[in-house]
């Protein structure tokens, strides 16, 4: 019989790997579609990004969290939910289809009213899914849910390439997107197998409410708060502008998605089996915040580093100007990981007020912030915006010390290790490479001098995560602490 241990590695590798492929089909299908695009046709699709996002979080209701918690799960629950969230969609598509001359008013884009009516289709179509979504989730089926994943991914890419390359412009990004979460949907039901009936009880959602409205409310507030800075530049400058920043942003995002895809498989699950341990829970989240530091702090700076090798050799020089926001929004999103990885184990301990008024709190102060710099330009902006989310960080942990205990200096100590050796390779091979000019070269030497001195130095000093993850990968599994 599997351990918890073994069950949560498996989940990590698989994870891992699948995600590995799933970022490598995002770089690709990417990389056509940039080049095919202009900034403009990103920066479109860019100002609608917050509008669907909340939408999906509205109508998703916080119940594949809510269903996770509970004891017991059955058909009766799962279907109140997917009847209450397909009739959420409905309402939240009518209200947001008459709305949209108003967002192209807005931002002054006549062209974003046909848009944003078929780019809202996708979360009337997502909303099918919620349920599947929350019983794979509940069962730790990550493999399925990552080859699902992997099959959405390819079969919308090329769709999106093919509309881009015949001149469809913003559109192709668009019908992309509705292809990936029509697929999705259609492969979860094949996967679970179940289906609604038409005898609904309300019940279940008067029972799951009270925690999963929290969690729209901090979901909604998360959405705005990453959209934030995008949305603020369409009102301040210019779509172009929007859409070097998107496509920057979308380099990032798939930096720490890919960490954080790894995590989200397992933790909440992982966190609810041992929630009525708090010692036991206390060392199986030091180990998770050990193994993502381990993989997102080399993994971001990392990119960090390499931020205009990569955009020029991917998409051309036309992009150019999206690398050096990149680089910033990068060390940002090393950190992404870890505060995700605390929202969820106080959402596993069943504090979802919390989440939601610590995320409201850091939308608010974002949103202060970024106004507040404007005037000294977008750089500041930047900056600030980076470096507030970065801060957020100690919010997060002394939640977590009240719930589990977990002290401060032990917190630095599962950290600093990872953190400060990346940061001295991937600014010391900075200024060493500084004045080389073969981008290619360049690239190649940066990504091999970090990533082996990275190992090297881990292994010497004994990183038991480093030698534990090698162990694994080789069939070495230990036995549970």
């Amino acid at each position: 019989m599997e351990t918890l241990k073994d069950k949560t590695a498996k989940g990590l590798l698989w994870g891992g790997v699948s995600n590995g492929i799933q970022q490598l089909l995002n770089l690709a299908f990417g990389i056509f579609l940039a080049r095919l695009l202009t900034q403009t046709d990103y920066g479109m699709v860019g100002l609608l990004t917050v509008f669907s996002s909340i939408a999906s979080a509205l109508q998703e209701g916080g119940f594949i969290s809510a269903l996770n918690r509970k004891k017991e799960v059955s058909h009766e629950d799962y279907n109140a939910v997917f009847w209450f969230n397909a009739s959420c969609s409905v309402v939240i598509y009518l209200l947001l289809y008459m709305a949209a001359p108003l967002v192209a008013d807005f931002y002054n884009e006549p062209q974003l009213t046909p848009l944003a009516r078929y780019l809202f289709l996708g979360f009337v179509i997502s909303s099918f899914n919620i349920v599947p979504r929350a019983m794979m989730f509940r069962n730790l089926m990550v493999k399925e849910m990552n080859l699902i994943t992997l099959i959405a991914l390819t079969i919308a890419g090329i769709v999106g390439v093919t509309l881009a390359a015949n001149g469809f412009a913003y559109w192709g990004i668009a019908t992309q997107s509705i292809v990936f979460v029509s697929m999705m949907t259609v492969l979860s039901y094949a996967f679970t197998r179940w289906h609604p009936s038409l005898r609904v009880s309300i019940q279940p959602i008067r029972d799951m409410i009270g925690f999963s409205s929290k969690l729209v409310v901090t979901n909604v507030f998360t959405i705005i708060s990453q959209n934030l800075f995008a949305n603020l530049i369409g009102k301040f400058y210019s779509v172009t502008e929007v859409g070097n920043f998107s496509q920057a942003n979308k380099w990032n995002q798939m930096g720490h998605t890919f960490v954080n895809s790894m995590l989200n498989g397992v933790a909440q699950p992982v966190f609810a089996k041992v929630d009525e341990d708090r010692e036991r829970q206390l060392r199986v989240f030091r180990k998770l915040l050990r193994f993502t530091a381990f993989v997102s702090f080399p993994a971001m700076f990392g990119l960090s580093l390499v931020s205009q090798e990569i955009i020029v050799i991917a998409i051309t020089e036309k992009w150019l100007a999206s690398a050096h926001i990149l680089s910033v929004l990068c060390i940002w999103g090393a950190f992404v990981p870890i505060n995700n990885l605390f929202a969820n184990l106080i959402i596993t301990r069943g504090h979802s007020n919390i989440y939601m008024w610590s995320t409201i709190t850091l939308c608010l102060l974002l949103l202060g912030a970024v106004i507040g710099a404007y005037p000294f330009g977008f750089e500041w902006m930047l900056w600030a915006f980076v470096g507030i989310n970065i801060g957020w960080l100690l919010v997060w942990w002394w939640f977590v010390h009240r719930e589990i205990g977990l002290r401060f200096i032990e917190m630095l100590r599962d950290l600093s290790p990872y953190l400060l050796l990346s940061a001295a390779l991937t600014i010391g091979c900075h200024y060493l490479l500084a004045g080389m000019d073969n981008i290619y070269l360049s690239l190649l030497l940066k990504v091999l001098i970090v990533g082996i001195l990275y190992v090297a130095i881990l292994w010497m000093a004994g990183s038991v995560i480093l030698k534990e993850s090698v162990g694994f990968l080789l069939g070495k599994g230990r036995k549970e602490e």
